[in-house]
């Protein structure tokens, strides 16, 4: 099956419709376009992400299953809950966004690249500006030593990426957004691919066309007028 090539001149250009994505590699969907606010608010709404490395042209994705997180299910284990109580780290929303997106591009230990661009880190920095893209930062001793970043539409939180530098500083952030997010009136949070850390935290894996679904229900909903008004 031949992919879609989109218009970088036209950010409201249609996406395909789901089934068109690609068995192998999981969930391909298009290539090309742009990075516009615009095409990312169409692409999240429409349950794709933009996930490409350095060189490449823009790739378009939506997996199927898809890994989800339902706030009221998130899962805190013996050891996390320990951790939660002693109130080791500070949690805080929206004040260092620029920061955990610059963390979130650093190489990790099993690769020496990352896929957060400069055009990805602006295109984000742009939806912060807007109200769009959200970050979660976790503090130890003043200094950033966690957190994550992602999109917010309607009552769906849509996860980019996390770091931590110190152990279970990327699960408190996550923990503590879960239990805001369901505060705040939130009904899913999509953690896009499956990895053995979401799941510990209660994520779980649902058909595609489930996940389209649940988008078309909640991403038009208001979530609480106080959500991320810190």
């Amino acid at each position: 099956m031949q992919l879609t090539v989109l218009d970088p001149f036209r950010p409201n250009q249609p996406f395909p419709p789901l089934y068109k994505a690609l068995e192998e590699p999981n969930g391909l969907l298009a290539l090309g376009g742009c990075l516009s606010t615009e095409r990312l608010i169409n692409a999240y709404r429409n349950g794709i992400f933009p996930w490409y490395n350095p060189g490449e042209p823009i790739l378009w994705w939506s997996p199927d299953p898809r890994l989800v997180l339902f706030p009221d299910r998130v899962n805190i284990s013996r050891s996390l809950a320990k951790t939660l109580r002693k109130g080791l780290f500070t949690v805080t929303f929206d004040r260092a966004f620029d920061q955990i997106m610059a963390c979130c591009a650093e190489p990790r230990q099993a690769s020496s690249g990352t896929w957060i661009t400069d055009e990805m880190m602006q295109a984000y920095q742009d939806l912060h500006h807007q109200g769009l893209a959200h970050s979660v930062e976790t503090w130890f001793d003043g200094e950033l030593v966690g957190g994550l970043y992602g999109v917010a539409i309607g009552q769906v939180f849509f996860g980019e990426s996390m770091f931590h530098k110190r152990t279970d500083a990327s699960k408190v952030a996550f923990v503590t957004l879960a239990r805001q997010l369901k505060q705040w009136g939130y009904r899913l949070v999509d953690c896009q691919v499956q990895t053995q850390h979401l799941l510990s935290l209660g994520a779980e894996e649902i058909a595609r066309t489930d996940f389209s679904e649940l988008l078309k229900r909640y991403c038009p909903a208001k979530p609480s007028t106080d959500a991320w008004q810190n």
